[in-house]
């Protein structure tokens, strides 16, 4: 079940925004906060094997954001354990690594899944405007700007009001996201993109874990994330 969202601002422009607790949709997320703008998060929780941490993590970040434009966040449920099987962002077994292609991480259907109920969420509380995190280097077609113009002609068919759905992140990479979260000084250490967490901890050796550390290694900066100890020997 949703959780019940805080009251809006009055005269402030509300945004939705799918938003993970990762990187990239934290820092969109403070992102528009600086803009002015009253910001509502979802989560949408799967069932998926790194979504328990990932969760919390989420949670912790909009904690210590402590803005009254940031609304609470509504976590709606939607296992795929019954479409998946035994795919391995269920069992938690044979994950990507580090090396792999981001075409490994492919879950099929993904940003449709992720997008219908917090999109049916906001056209019942009069959001026009709903965003996702999705970076230049994002490989799979659910996530370009067809797909949301497409996204967005389906819905209008359900008879209820406009709404937009967008990308404000789609030209951007993950260091030059990165580099923004330290221009607006954000803890990005709270932050959580693993698939294969140990110990309630980011993993360090999954498709996820590769990606982010790479993403600090190219901006020449420490990497604040904290993996699991055997990561940690031998980084």
């Amino acid at each position: 079940m949703a959780a019940s969202s805080a009251p809006r601002r009055a005269g402030l422009p509300t945004v939705g925004l799918l938003y993970s607790g990762g990187l990239d949709s934290s820092i969109l997320l403070a992102n528009l906060l600086d803009q002015g703008l009253c910001v509502q998060p979802f989560y949408v929780d799967c069932g998926l094997h790194w979504q328990t941490e990932e969760y919390a993590a989420a949670l912790a970040f909009v904690r210590a954001m402590e803005r009254p434009t940031l609304q609470t966040v509504v976590r709606f449920e939607l296992p795929l354990h019954d479409l998946y099987g035994n795919h391995w962002s269920t069992t938690g077994q044979n994950v990507p690594d580090a090396q792999s292609p981001d075409e490994d991480v492919f879950l099929p259907g993904r940003n449709a899944l992720l997008l219908i109920k917090p999109a049916l969420w906001c056209q019942m509380h009069a959001i026009d405007h709903l965003m996702v995190g999705a970076l230049s280097s994002n490989p799979f077609g659910d996530a370009t700007d067809d797909f949301f113009r497409t996204f967005e002609r389906l819905l209008s068919q359900s008879g209820h009001r406009t709404l937009r759905v967008s990308s404000p992140l789609a030209t951007w990479n993950k260091p030059e996201v990165i580099r923004h979260g330290q221009h607006l000084d954000l803890p990005l250490e709270l932050t959580f993109s693993c698939i294969a967490p140990r110990q309630g901890l980011h993993c360090g050796q999954c498709n996820k874990c590769g990606e982010r550390r790479r993403a600090f290694e190219a901006l020449n900066i420490p990497d604040p994330t904290n993996y699991a100890p055997h990561m940690a020997a031998t980084s």
